[in-house]
């Protein structure tokens, strides 16, 4: 079944500079995440499990990793109409510019989009971590008639100075919208919303950068040239004068925009109950499809641990930690508090000769890594000793980088025996 009536925009977003240095070599939506996925597999899989079927994602920056994940993932029927297509900012003889923001990036793609039959644009960002039924809200759009509509979810004060905040009055149609108040405005920016929620202390309703226009609205309002943004100039420019829907959503969902949320969000990923379910039959989170063999572990004492598929590990402990694909972990070494990515690839003993490799893919032996994010194709050797917290200074060096407390250990970099971090 596709989803006739909605075409699907994803979002890469901008240079990634908040979740730097995972953005140095890949776009925001090609960043690993839960040891074997994408962040763009996020919005990709809610669409698939809702039959919507026909995508774009729109990128500009370190676009290749992205084009080569999602060309080596999402293959459909040779006799269907889906597809998922990557959309690279291009320059035109009319337009010279890259992406100037959210909505430019829309308007400079329209000419591939309206070659399609469909009602609704169903605008998505690449770089969110949740699990939404868009079937529910497309049908709340209809019934409403609706013109836009925007999920909308319930904060905190504290977080609502983060976002754009709205109200709506008891028909859930947006009256006012705001972005990022200041905390002596959020008084007068409170909203109805479930007994749940307001225990909680989440009394403010947050635009969570979801959004379906009419397809009619959506190409009259990209008309005009001067508007850049989704957020900051055709939302709240299109309220007054157009009917938009609140379309509220209460489960999990976090805006993965800097490093300390990306770390979080992998972590948590290990509690025992996790709020992003990854074992929901009805919700699955699709992937590239790769065949490796079972993970092999051998005298490793396991606590809140997540292991993917494909890694040999003889380490003493892995506590609270992810550990990616293909991870290689030697004797005696400790990992807490760590997302390990993973390796792209297997050393064989003859390349490991024949190139003189010192150092193999993954953490050697009797290393304590703690409160750290090991990028893909690390080489860590022997006694190293990492240990992140609020005790280090922010630095960066050529192998390393450490942001918010947490210790970032860079692409392919080599970290030398006995480092101390």
């Amino acid at each position: 079944m596709i989803n006739n009536k909605v075409l699907a925009i994803i979002l890469g977003g901008g240079q990634g500079s908040r979740l730097y240095p995972l953005t140095k070599d890949r776009s925001k939506p090609a960043v690993p995440i839960a040891g074997k996925y994408r962040l763009v597999d996020i919005p990709i899989s809610n669409c698939i499990n809702a039959d919507i079927k026909r995508m774009y994602v729109l990128t500009q920056f370190n676009s290749a990793s992205l084009n080569r994940h999602i060309k080596n993932t999402y293959h459909f029927s040779f006799f269907s109409a889906a597809f998922v297509d990557v959309l690279a900012a291009e320059q035109t003889p009319e337009n010279k510019t890259w992406f100037q923001g959210t909505a430019d990036a829309v308007r400079q793609s329209m000419h591939h989009f309206l070659r399609h039959d469909f009602d609704y644009f169903l605008i998505l960002s690449g770089d969110q971590l949740y699990q939404m039924d868009y079937d529910e809200m497309i049908n709340a759009h209809e019934e409403s008639g609706a013109e836009i509509s925007i999920a909308t979810i319930p904060v905190t004060a504290k977080e609502a100075t983060e976002f754009g905040i709205l109200k709506s009055d008891d028909q859930n149609v947006i009256t006012s919208f705001i972005e990022k108040p200041a905390s002596d405005l959020l008084p007068d920016w409170t909203s109805e919303v479930s007994d749940d929620m307001k225990n909680q202390g989440r009394n403010y309703l947050a635009s969570m950068g979801i959004y379906i226009f009419n397809r009619d609205l959506m190409t009259k309002l990209m008309e005009n040239p001067d508007t850049n943004d989704f957020g900051k100039e055709i939302i709240p420019g299109a309220i007054e004068s157009h009917k938009t829907l609140s379309y509220q959503y209460e489960g999990y969902w976090t805006d993965i925009g800097n490093i300390d949320s990306f770390f979080e969000a992998n972590l948590g990923l290990t509690d025992d109950i996790p709020q992003f379910d990854l074992y929901d039959k009805s919700k699955r989170i699709y992937t590239r499809a790769r065949m490796l063999p079972t993970t092999k572990l051998a005298g490793t004492m396991l606590e809140k641990a997540v292991v993917a598929e494909g890694c040999i590990i003889s380490a003493a402990k892995i506590e609270k930690s992810v550990i990616g694909i293909r991870s290689r972990i030697g004797d005696e070494s400790t990992i807490i508090n760590t997302y390990m990515m993973g390796s792209d690839y297997y050393e064989t003993l003859e390349e490991i000769e024949k190139n003189n490799v010192e150092i193999l893919l993954g953490i050697g032996e009797r290393c304590f890594i703690k409160n750290a994010i090991i990028d893909k194709n690390c080489r860590i050797g022997d006694d190293v000793r990492i240990n992140g917290g609020s005790h280090l200074e922010e630095i960066e060096t050529e192998t390393y980088m450490v942001k918010q407390g947490i210790v970032v250990i860079k692409k392919g970099a080599v970290i030398p025996k006995g480092t101390v971090i």
